[in-house]
């Protein structure tokens, strides 16, 4: 089960980030964008954990999206040191192109499966996470 899951994901990633390269966007690019679009104005932060990648990915691809104009960041009035996170109008643009795309690959993704099978994988794919998410990671062995 786990090399079909990490087979999956291979998969779908690869024809994710090809269709996100027609985009101009990086993978997890698309992910922030969508944070944006639902709230404007977060903190990196915030961005972090609501997206769940690591710090250096989100700054990285944040400095790369400052730089395509689809984002600015400014420090926040009540803390200089925190950055806060908005749009341009060229990353609000991006709303319906990330829709488009999503949809496309979920289309693509579930085009073999019935209703039921699609609903009964994304059924077990969250248990799964779930099982996975609240299982505590071994301790790493000293030395």
């Amino acid at each position: 089960m786990s090399y079909a899951i990490f087979q999956l994901a291979r998969a779908h990633r690869a024809h994710a980030g090809a269709l996100l390269r027609k985009m101009d966007l990086h993978p997890g690019q698309e992910l922030l964008l969508m944070q944006l679009l639902d709230r404007e104005g977060q903190t990196q932060s915030e961005l972090l954990d609501a997206v769940g990648l690591d710090h250096s990915t989100v700054s990285k691809s944040l400095r790369r999206m400052q730089e395509a104009g689809l984002l600015v960041r400014e420090p926040a009035q009540h803390d200089r040191r925190v950055m806060v996170v908005h749009l341009t109008d060229k990353g609000r643009a991006m709303r319906e192109p990330i829709a488009a795309l999503w949809q496309s690959l979920e289309e693509i993704s579930a085009g073999n499966l019935t209703e039921q099978q699609a609903a009964a994988f994304v059924e077990t794919a969250y248990a799964i996470t779930e099982v996975i998410a609240n299982r505590p990671l071994p301790l790493e062995e000293p030395g």
